[in-house]
């Protein structure tokens, strides 16, 4: 199956989707009800089946990360929710809180009923002021109508749910960061282990999920596993939310099941703008290895897009057409790397600034092909020696755009500057370069 599937989209062009009203017109908080009746176990076992897999990035099946919390801690168990989206190119979680901010709410209260946990936070990036106060009214409309708080629904079960705001550092977008943040520390990876499930927030056990991995559930619970299998792949079960960027005619946020293709993407937002021809793109935002043209029928699942050389990620998929420099576009998410990185480690903080200096050299046509031996020797220093994956994302555009545009990274110094300057190049009706 490769057509839409709307089910979290599915009611985004209400103008009150957003409200309580309008959610529970269209089914919302049944599941709630239906979780409530049911066993913690048996929903965390109904996850499992699903083959639920984290929505932020890494995949890591959901049901299982639920399974790892250790029954006999005599600490308090929480729910955080990573609602701090910040990778380039991903805008799928933003969306989704603006327009359904009740689906995420309601799957929290599933989610923490099924781990035991009587308190969950939200955490959201502090820039998008608009989605935290919806959030907080979405909240405040649960509380009112007996969703959260004591006793929900007559349950017995309790629930306080805090929405937080981070300071817009990427580097709380990893979880350990995220923790640090939450608990009013600056915010910087820690060493693991021990890991969340066993030590989190303020040492208790703690479930981190993407916000979109948790606003799927309440359908799970709804629906059931077999429902949600019978989308997407064997092993990448269900759907996703797509976010076609860039060089697109019609960009947006188009859910479908895992396995679609770019090519059937790309289709159905109209194609390549301007009709010009695609030249790179991300699978899954900046912090995975290019994809070219030839790559456009690769299925957009954890293992085909592995098993290509690439990672799915968050499905962030940038187009970027032939007009564009690729050694400029990768100088400009290493100035993004560069001033994100916390600091902490060595090869991440010393890495991402050479990184900038040797690729603006490059760019400015000013380099020479014994720089791109000392970015790929740089890159080997910095991957997988670091606390986080700040640094091995900062590697995968700079080893990737060199393995397949080499050419181009060397037309910059031989011709002494940009080829895709605009006040030089054809591709943009100027002069020949």
């Amino acid at each position: 199956m490769t057509t839409l599937t709307p089910v979290l989209t599915r009611n985004w062009d209400q103008p009150d989707s957003f409200t309580l009203a309008g959610y529970e017109r269209e089914g919302g908080y049944t599941a709630l009800r239906k979780a409530l009746a049911m066993e913690p176990d048996a929903i965390v076992q109904t996850v499992k089946d699903s083959g639920l897999r984290g929505r932020g990035g890494a995949g890591f099946p959901t049901g299982m990360k639920w399974g790892f919390l250790p029954p006999d801690s005599p600490n308090p168990r929480y729910l955080v929710v990573n609602a701090d989206e910040s990778e380039p190119g991903t805008c799928k979680d933003i969306p989704l809180m603006m327009a359904n901010p009740h689906v995420l709410v309601e799957g929290v209260i599933i989610s923490s009923f099924a781990i035991k946990s009587n308190h969950a936070f939200i955490y959201v990036r502090g820039e998008v002021l608009h989605v935290i106060r919806r959030l907080q009214q979405a909240v405040r409309d649960a509380y009112a109508a007996g969703y959260l708080g004591k006793d929900i629904l007559g349950s017995g079960y309790d629930l306080e749910l805090v929405v937080h705001t981070g300071a817009g550092a990427y580097i709380c977008g990893e979880e350990t960061a995220l923790l640090d943040s939450l608990e009013g520390y600056r915010g910087q990876p820690r060493l693991k282990p021990p890991f969340p499930a066993v030590a989190g927030l303020y040492g208790g056990p703690t479930v981190i999920n993407n916000v979109e991995s948790i606003a799927s559930v309440p359908s799970i619970v709804a629906n059931g596993a077999d429902w949600f299998t019978s989308m997407g792949t064997e092993k990448s079960a269900g759907f996703g939310i797509f976010s076609l960027s860039g060089h697109v005619t019609k960009p947006g946020q188009y859910e479908a099941p895992l396995g679609i293709t770019l090519r059937e993407l790309l289709d159905m937002a109209g194609g390549v703008r301007g009709g010009r021809k695609l030249k790179f793109w991300t699978p899954g935002g900046s912090s995975t290895p290019l994809f070219t043209e030839e790559h456009l029928d690769v299925p957009l699942d954890f293992e085909s897009v592995g098993a290509a050389g690439s990672m799915l990620g968050t499905r962030a998929l940038q187009i970027f057409d032939d007009t564009v420099c690729v050694v400029r576009a990768v100088l400009r998410w290493s100035e993004f790397y560069a001033h994100e990185s916390c600091g902490k480690c060595t090869p991440c903080r010393e890495g991402t600034y050479w990184y900038k200096q040797l690729l603006k050299r490059l760019e400015a046509g000013q380099g020479s092909e014994e720089d791109l031996d000392t970015l790929l020797d740089l890159s080997d220093n910095i991957l997988g020696r670091s606390f986080c994956a700040l640094g091995d994302g900062a590697t995968s555009p700079v080893v990737s755009s060199i393995k397949l545009f080499r050419d181009e990274y060397i037309r910059h110094f031989e011709q002494g500057g940009c080829p895709f300057d605009p006040a030089k190049s054809t591709l943009w009706g100027g002069a020949a370069v």
